[in-house]
């Protein structure tokens, strides 16, 4: 096996996230061979002495890779801590995961939003499902203010100009209205910051509510089994295979830090 970057073991094995391992180098909290590691070097997790606050980090205490989907609940926010002490997914999960285990949210949904999240500590997975090169499918059930015209769903599906930058054609479908609000289903391959409710407030129609439905194949709801909010399940060896086959599909360095999106 070739020597991978300190930040990048030290990830793999729960201890912290990649950017947080990066500060802990800096800080002269990491020892390689007995000397206080800096940042960009390499090791082998097997061979090398690696100390992270004077305990040394054997290769046996590597978690485990974990596959999660997570049905986020309103108001909880999609990162493993926050400053303003709100509620985060972490928190949901019981303390065997929730510790020692590296889990990170993989994109984001915001604060208001709900819906399906995947947390995993597998960080070329995570890195495959959030860089913009791939245009994994996600799908949202989206209620919005009014009654939008057949035009403005048009426009929505070719794209719009945010920042500077138009968005990927999505597929936007109505499945119904009541007196005040439209209830849509749209299927996006991006996921911008925001881009949802940024677009919905370009077109004139806010949204009331967000949740996503599924990520690839990936679904809350399957047949026979319904993950209510606050739930959660590990994924099936056909799920974890399609994430798989993202990692395959990359053909770029994974760089240090894991970009996160929020829709």
């Amino acid at each position: 096996m070739p020597p991978e970057r300190l930040q990048k073991i030290i990830s793999q094995w729960g201890i912290a996230s990649r950017r947080e391992a990066e500060k802990m180098i800096l800080a002269g909290r990491v020892r390689l061979n007995g000397t206080i590691a800096h940042l960009g070097q390499k090791a082998h997790a097997d061979i090398d002495s690696i100390e992270v606050d004077g305990t040394i980090v054997k290769p046996t205490n590597r978690p485990k890779r974990l596959y999660i989907l997570l049905n986020k609940p309103a108001g909880t926010v999609s990162t493993c801590r926050d400053p303003q002490n709100r509620p985060t997914v972490l928190d949901i999960l019981p303390p065997e995961l929730r510790k020692g285990q590296g889990l990170r949210p993989v994109g984001r949904l915001d604060a208001n939003s709900t819906g399906a999240l995947l947390l995993t500590n597998d960080g070329a997975i995570a890195f495959s499902l959030t860089h913009p090169r791939h245009h994994i499918a996600k799908t949202y059930q989206v209620w919005v203010e009014g009654h939008p015209p057949e035009s403005v769903l048009q426009a929505w599906r070719k794209g719009i100009i945010l920042l500077g930058k138009k968005t990927l054609p999505a597929q936007v479908q109505v499945l119904g209205q009541n007196p005040t609000q439209t209830h849509l289903e749209i299927i996006l391959t991006e996921g911008r910051n925001r881009q949802i409710r940024r677009i919905a407030d370009r077109l004139g129609y806010p949204v009331v509510h967000l949740h996503r439905t599924a990520i690839g194949n990936i679904y809350l709801q399957r047949p026979g089994q319904h993950l209510s909010p606050s739930s959660y399940r590990f994924l099936e060896d056909f799920e974890i295979s399609f994430l798989q086959d993202q990692v395959n599909l990359t053909s770029i360095r994974v760089p240090a830090d894991i970009k996160e999106q929020r829709v």
